[in-house]
């Protein structure tokens, strides 16, 4: 008889099988945790009592995304809750994947329910790769609980996936693993002969390993990919028949830091975020730092130089207006230079809005205003200060001399005359004591002194 699982694997089987396949993996697949007290990392969500720990050892939850940098694990706790439960476990991944293959998986999983009583887990690796048409396929089998679903994605969820697909499923953000925990895998790895590279004669020194596990930016695959680079292309020496790793060695065989960045996701943004809050707080060291990743990462230094002139003028202001003349400075210069002398200027503006004395008044008198002006009755312009026109309009309507004239600032001492320009006296601007905006401050105390006199 026909089997009506053709593409379905043997339920009696296990993920942590090995194969022919698995052993001339990679030995980053080959080291993929199969349980939860093999996994390295993620204390804050798999440490013992915590949400996930609970739910993945009861076999109790729904749907869950995975969301985190490459490397970090999202595959692997797929694969470990695969061996943890009673479920059957089906992967699709989401750059190959198409509508009518995950149509089939879901029609595999409801006659693998009604014949056999058994749930299907349905792992959808880069979820934020589906369109949304591909998403929705999921949503009522999700709903009905035809499937359990689990997502991967490097992408955040909450703007990368459809809004009603995560609102049933449980969120776990996992971070990039530590120096501490990567050096720990590498040392299984070295250790284990029968999925790792145990077998083989191997020495690591502590600086080779430490190295490594610097150089991969949190990331375990990377990590481990160039561990078993050093061991297959190192020669064992002639006394000890050893391979020895030194930091040499490790140094060759990761020569460029895989500095986690995505031009158009979180590290885009929160990386530009902490450059602008490290300048508004005054830390040139940590705007610097910010700086150097951006550029470092491959960030477009327009961006840069266009989020250090809104700096200018939203943070440091009037208290310091030369901010934003060497914002635009370090603006024309990167356009005229280039990079990667381009930089430099750049760096310039950075220490130099750092360093200025702030204030917001200017930026937050604007905001003031413009609610005035949406949530407020809208004002009618003084007839002292309308055109020509509209003033012979006004006289011909038979409103006083008094009320239509415009006194021409420049025509009195001190460039000055006291006159309303707004009705009702509403005040929007109030300046600080920071920097050169003392100045300004003083300037318009004495302003209004003159004003209150020719009212009295």
């Amino acid at each position: 008889m026909e089997s009506l699982f053709p593409d379905s694997p043997d339920p009696e089987a296990t993920l942590s099988e090995p194969s022919d396949s698995i052993s001339h993996a990679p030995l980053a697949a080959r080291m993929r945790p199969t349980a939860l007290t093999e996994v390295v990392g993620q204390q804050h969500i798999l440490a013992e009592g915590n949400l996930l720990r609970r739910a993945i050892e009861a076999d109790r939850f729904s749907s869950l995304i995975f969301y985190g940098p490459p490397g970090t694990g999202k595959t692997t706790l797929a694969t470990v809750i695969a061996n943890c439960t009673d479920s059957r476990f089906e992967m699709l991944n989401g750059v190959e994947s198409n509508v009518a293959e995950i149509r089939d998986k879901i029609s595999q999983a409801q006659k693998w329910r009604q014949l056999r009583e058994q749930t299907t887990i349905l792992f959808i690796d880069e979820i934020h790769r589906f369109n949304k048409a591909q998403q929705d396929v999921l949503l009522p089998h999700v709903e009905r609980g035809t499937i359990r679903f689990i997502g991967a994605t490097t992408h955040n969820p909450y703007f990368y996936v459809n809004s009603p697909l995560v609102s049933r499923s449980q969120i776990f953000q996992l971070e990039p693993i530590s120096s501490h925990d990567l050096i720990t895998l590498m040392n299984v790895a070295l250790t284990d002969s029968k999925r790792g590279l145990g077998a083989m004669n191997i020495t690591a020194d502590d600086n080779a390993l430490a190295h490594i596990a610097a150089k991969s930016d949190g990331d375990a695959r990377r990590a481990l990919t160039a561990l078993e680079l050093a061991a297959l292309t190192t020669p064992e020496d002639d006394d000890h028949r050893r391979i020895h790793i030194s930091l040499e060695v490790a140094e060759e065989s990761i020569q460029q830091k895989a500095i986690v960045y995505d031009a158009d996701g979180d590290q885009h943004y929160d990386t530009a975020s902490a450059f602008i809050k490290s300048i508004r707080g005054s830390d040139p060291d940590a705007a610097l730092y910010w700086l150097a990743k951006m550029l470092t990462a491959g960030e477009d230094p327009r961006f840069i130089a266009r989020r250090l002139v809104i700096s200018a003028s939203e943070d440091i202001g009037l208290a310091d207006s030369n901010a934003l003349r060497v914002a635009m400075d370090a603006q024309q210069a990167y356009e005229f230079i280039g990079m990667p002398e381009g930089r430099i200027p750049l760096a310039h503006a950075t220490v130099y809005l750092a360093t200025a004395p702030k204030s917001n008044s200017a930026y937050s008198a604007l905001g003031d205003a413009i609610k005035d002006v949406k949530e407020g009755q809208t004002l009618a312009v003084p007839e002292h200060l309308r055109t020509k026109t509209r003033k012979k309009l006004a006289q011909d309507s038979g409103t006083s001399e008094e009320a239509l004239q415009y006194h021409y600032s420049h025509d009195y001492e001190g460039n000055y005359t006291p006159q309303a320009y707004l009705p009702g006296g509403r005040r929007y601007y109030f300046p600080t004591e920071n920097g050169l905006e003392k100045r300004i401050k003083e300037r318009l105390a004495y302003w209004q002194g003159l004003f209150n006199e020719s009212k009295s």
